[in-house]
C-alpha cells in the first residue's frame, strides 16, 4: 500500500486520486498553501505556471519524495507552443529545482475523463511514464495497473519533452474542438 499526496484539487487531481484509490492505495489531497505531505509519491496536479509557487511553498518537504509531474508547459496566452527550452521539459526544470527528489513525468498525455472512464476510443487508458529511477517508475506502474489502467515505461526523464509535446498537441486539438475532452490518444499493442 502506497500513500500518494496530490497537490491540487481540480479535474486531473480528482481523476488521478480516483485511479490511486481504486487500486487500494491511499490518497491525500493538499492545497497550494502548504498542507502536510505524507505521501511517498507527490503528484503535482497544478497548471504549469503554478509549479514554481508550489515548489517554493513546499520546499524541503519534497526532498526524498517521488514527484510526478503531470504538467504541460504550453503558452496559455497563445496556445502556439511550449514555454520550456527546445532541449528541455517542465519535468527537467522541476528536477533541477528539487534536487533531493526523484521526478517522473506521467499522466500529462491523458485527459481527466479518460482516467475516470479508464478507456480511450474503446481501448484501455494508458499512462506513459518517463524517469531516471527504475524503482520509482515500477512503483507508479504498480499503482496505475492496480487502478485499472495500462502503463508503459517511456524511457528516461529526457523523454518528458516528447510526452509534453504529445500532451500539447492533444490539448490544442481538444481546445479547437477537433477531438473531445473525453477522447485523446490511445496506445494499441
Amino acid at each position: 500500500m502506497t500513500t500518494v499526496t496530490i497537490i491540487g484539487k481540480g479535474n486531473m487531481a480528482n481523476a488521478i486520486g480516483g485511479v490511486v484509490a481504486s487500486g487500494g492505495n491511499t490518497v491525500e489531497y493538499a492545497g497550494r498553501e502548504g498542507d502536510a505531505i505524507n505521501g511517498e509519491i507527490v503528484v503535482l496536479a497544478v497548471p504549469y505556471p503554478e509549479v514554481d509557487a508550489v515548489i517554493a511553498t513546499y520546499g524541503d518537504a519534497l526532498a526524498g519524495k517521488t514527484i510526478v509531474d503531470i504538467t504541460n508547459p504550453l503558452d496559455f496566452a497563445t496556445f502556439d507552443g511550449l514555454v520550456v527550452p527546445a532541449d528541455g521539459s517542465a519535468a527537467a526544470m522541476i528536477a533541477s529545482k528539487v534536487p533531493g527528489a526523484t521526478v517522473l513525468k506521467a499522466f500529462n498525455t491523458t485527459f481527466a475523463a479518460t482516467l475516470s472512464s479508464k478507456t480511450v476510443g474503446g481501448l484501455p487508458t494508458t499512462v506513459l511514464i518517463a524517469g531516471d529511477d527504475d524503482s520509482a517508475k515500477a512503483t507508479l506502474t504498480e499503482i496505475v495497473l492496480a487502478g485499472g489502467l495500462r502503463a508503459i515505461d517511456a524511457g528516461s526523464l529526457k523523454r518528458a519533452r516528447e510526452l509534453e509535446a504529445i500532451g500539447f498537441l492533444q490539448i490544442t486539438l481538444a481546445a479547437a474542438e477537433r477531438i473531445s475532452w473525453t477522447g485523446g490518444f490511445a496506445v494499441a499493442s
